[in-house]
């Protein structure tokens, strides 16, 4: 009877259970809490003519459908298999002696992959879209590693910057995320899956500007410039060029 009423009491409280049974070993950060976008509706300073490059180490490992990592035949990482994900070319990213990738359960995870040890993992997606087995937050879109930090988005409406240190999320935007995004020393371009363009102040998570736009594609930037599937938009105010 006591393993009936303990089952009945996590279906009843699923959010309150899945935090202290994590689907993947190792320490984890808390679901970050969801909060109102703040949106300052402000031009963007000092941006660069061309954006800088990041993730140009070439990292020898692999990413399969399973969420396992490899390093040619030797596995550095079990990852959590799910038959719920989307179809996607992810791949890990090396930075120092640390690996990081995003998996299609939602994690942002770190692995030492001489110990094969995780370091840490991070849900990249809001705690209202773990619902079951019809929840989708894959990580799709490549992440980023710059200055120590990770940028990572998620299709569990969730864009982060998170310490590559300790894996603590510095701030998370309610935004799904599915194409790849860009990041300027000042500020993030990124597309969501509701077709909008954010641009997103690197340092507290604040958002400059909000635009739509007609495709849910990778932007691209030169000169200040952002363009999207032809379109062309201002970086600086969020403006359609005409």
């Amino acid at each position: 009877m006591q393993k009936i009423a303990f089952i009945i009491s996590c279906l009843i409280l699923v959010t309150g259970c899945s935090k202290h049974d994590p689907i993947l070993p190792g320490e984890r950060t808390a679901i970050f809490s969801p909060h109102k976008a703040n949106v300052l509706n402000l031009q963007i300073d000092n941006l660069p003519d061309n954006i800088p490059t990041y993730n140009t180490v070439e990292c020898p490992y692999r990413q399969d459908s399973s969420n396992a990592i490899w390093n040619a035949e030797r596995k550095i990482f079990n990852g959590f298999s799910t038959t719920n994900s989307v179809q996607s070319n992810q791949k890990p990213v090396c930075d120092g002696r640390y690996v990081y990738a995003g998996l299609t359960t939602g994690e942002l995870v770190k692995i030492n992959p001489k110990t094969r040890t995780i370091a840490w993992i991070t849900d990249i997606y809001r705690s209202s879209n773990l619902t079951g087995n019809a929840s989708m937050v894959d990580i799709v879109a490549p992440i980023v590693v710059q200055d120590n930090h990770i940028y990572a988005g998620g299709l569990g409406e969730a864009f982060c910057k998170v310490s590559a240190t300790s894996g603590q999320k510095e701030w998370c935007i309610d935004i799904a995320v599915a194409v790849p995004f860009i990041i300027t020393d000042e500020a993030s371009f990124v597309v969501s899956t509701d077709n909008k363009l954010y641009a997103i102040r690197n340092n507290d998570g604040k958002i400059y500007w909000i635009t739509a736009i007609k495709e849910q594609l990778a932007p691209t930037y030169s000169k200040g410039i952002l363009t999207v599937a032809g379109e062309q938009i201002d970086a600086k105010t969020g403006n359609i060029i005409k």
